[in-house]
């Protein structure tokens, strides 16, 4: 099925409502290293904040407060970019020391992930791509505290014999020339 041909939009931010504002804004600077960017009266009742780590990007979450106790999280998974496997294993180094629960890597064969839950339950994720692509879904055990070239080393040979494996930049032309039409 192809979708009709549309003006350029991107996925800038997510916004979220939660339960205890103070606490989830002190656990995305500190674990994330977002910042506030504003914070005041919500218009719908309660209180917004704007959180972001881009200097022009004016928020890349949102929280809202209002999401009644108990309520369990609608979020499958807020995810962030990061720039390479080194800063990915950085991440996790981190987490791990600091006690964070829930460290869930996986290997998806065209990107390296790092799961875990804020603390109501809302599934984050900071992921980099590998040189490769494969058909997803497709996931595998990830030992981050491997060395970069060991994890590409196996990354490859997990990969490799599946039909759909294939260089990255080869991938991404394919899905500019479908963008195109």
């Amino acid at each position: 099925m192809s979708s009709p041909k549309r003006p350029d939009a991107q996925i800038t931010h997510v916004g979220i409502f939660v339960r205890d504002m103070d606490l989830m804004i002190e656990y995305y600077i500190r674990m994330l290293g977002m910042m506030v960017t504003d914070r005041g009266p919500y218009y719908r009742g309660g209180e917004i904040a704007f959180l972001s780590r881009k200097a022009d990007e004016h928020h890349q979450i949102v929280f809202a407060s209002g999401r009644p106790a108990g309520e369990r999280s609608s979020i499958n998974q807020i995810s962030f970019l990061v720039a390479d496997l080194e800063t990915l294993r950085s991440f996790y180094a981190a987490f791990a020391a600091e006690g964070q629960q829930g460290l869930d890597p996986i290997n998806h064969g065209n990107a390296w992930s790092l799961y875990w839950p804020d603390p109501e339950d809302n599934r984050l994720e900071v992921y980099t791509y590998t040189p490769w692509y494969v058909q997803q879904p497709f996931a595998d055990l990830l030992d981050l505290t491997d060395p970069v070239d060991v994890i590409h080393a196996k990354t490859l040979a997990m990969i490799k014999e599946d039909p759909s494996h294939r260089p990255r930049d080869v991938w991404v032309d394919g899905q500019r020339a479908k963008l195109a039409k």
